[in-house]
């Protein structure tokens, strides 16, 4: 069950917005396409990033993969738990599993980005 409050990417990543900061992690189906994530890498707190940009990796015993802000931000603080149990993403992937805060640089942004029901809709195209 995709949660309602959140905004995607096609790229699979996510955006919760609680007032001036965001949240961003990845999606439940894009860990279960990854497996088993045995490493996290984040970027240091205040590195700045325009939609779009790399701003880390998850690899798995799959497959290493980009993660990709989905909107401008300066990043506020990061997961530092994931570092010792990445696997918390597998785990909890809209909870604890999160991933990095922004300071957000431009809420318009998020015009781009896709409602929970959107990307359940994309997800299953991309399946088809």
């Amino acid at each position: 069950m995709t949660p309602d409050d959140l905004l995607f990417t096609k790229e699979h990543e996510w955006l919760r917005i609680g007032g001036e900061t965001g949240t961003i992690g990845i999606s439940d189906h894009a860990q279960k396409e990854l497996g088993d994530i045995v490493y996290v890498e984040l970027p240091k707190p205040g590195m700045r990033f325009k939609p779009g940009e790399t701003f880390g990796s998850v690899e798995s015993v799959k497959a290493v993969s980009e993660l990709f802000i989905p909107v401008s931000g300066e990043v506020v603080e990061i997961n530092e738990d994931l570092g010792a149990a990445p696997e918390k993403i597998n785990e909890d992937p809209y909870g604890a599993g999160w991933l990095i805060r922004i300071r957000l640089l431009n809420q318009d942004e998020t015009a781009d980005l896709l409602s929970a029901e959107e990307y359940d809709d994309y997800t299953k195209e991309e399946k088809e």
